[in-house]
């Protein structure tokens, strides 16, 4: 039966809600990614099968599509193993579908099933709320991050064992509470001094700020970059 999770992708500023579907079909064993897919997210198929097995669950020898719709949109980078890693244990029976219903998945894995850092987890937590899921599930390392959107409730993810203990009602996560005793700012300040090179984009961003103006910058880190001033 027709596994399906929700996931998300950034757009510019702007969060997706993506449906990450995993279902059998006929054919050798593998697994194959179709809906856009990036070169990381073609890699997920290695890491995803090696974090199952290593998490002590057993990956169904059947050949797997999974599907990230919608098609029309691009999507980027490793945050897609986990719910593609859920889709998968989902779909082979360890775990019954209502357990991730109304609920949003985002992380990448290592081989032995950690958990790793997912960029742009703050638009994704306010793209789930915005679309009324209740439950968010993260990396451990960005639950301070999407804590940042209320009403939504976070559940921290060290790795994938941990995570099938959860659902499975074997060991719960205690959801991520933020401390408003010490409250750690999201961005560490830099001074322009420690910033060797790059004279003309530090005097336009001077000017930007002195101004109240918005910036773009266009570019790789490596190159120099375009600023525009609004």
């Amino acid at each position: 039966m027709l596994a399906r999770i929700f996931s998300c992708a950034v757009v510019g500023l702007e969060g997706v809600v993506i449906e990450v579907e995993v279902d059998y079909t006929n054919g050798l064993p593998g697994m194959t990614i179709v809906g856009l897919p990036d070169a990381a997210v073609q890699e997920s198929r290695e890491r995803v099968q090696t974090a199952v097995k290593n998490a002590g669950l057993h990956f169904p020898r059947h050949r797997i599509v999974v599907n990230l719709a919608p098609a029309t949109v691009r999507k980027e980078g490793p945050s897609y193993d986990l719910p593609i890693a859920l889709g998968v244990i989902v779909l082979a029976g360890f775990l019954p579908h209502d357990k991730v219903e109304n609920t949003m998945i985002i992380g990448e894995l290592s081989l032995d099933g950690v958990v790793r850092h997912a960029r742009g987890v703050l638009p994704m937590a306010a793209t789930a709320r915005a679309n009324g899921f209740k439950r968010m599930f993260v990396p451990e390392v960005d639950a301070p991050e999407a804590a940042l959107i209320p009403g939504l409730e976070i559940i921290p993810v060290k790795t994938l064992a941990d995570l099938f203990d959860h659902l499975s009602g074997r060991r719960f996560i205690e959801p991520y509470l933020p401390s408003t005793d010490s409250l750690e700012p999201l961005f560490t300040p830099t001074d322009f001094s420690e910033v060797k090179g790059q004279e003309h984009v530090k005097r336009a961003l001077e000017v930007a700020a002195a101004g109240g103006h918005n910036v773009l910058m266009v570019g790789p880190i490596s190159q120099p970059l375009l600023v525009h001033l609004h």
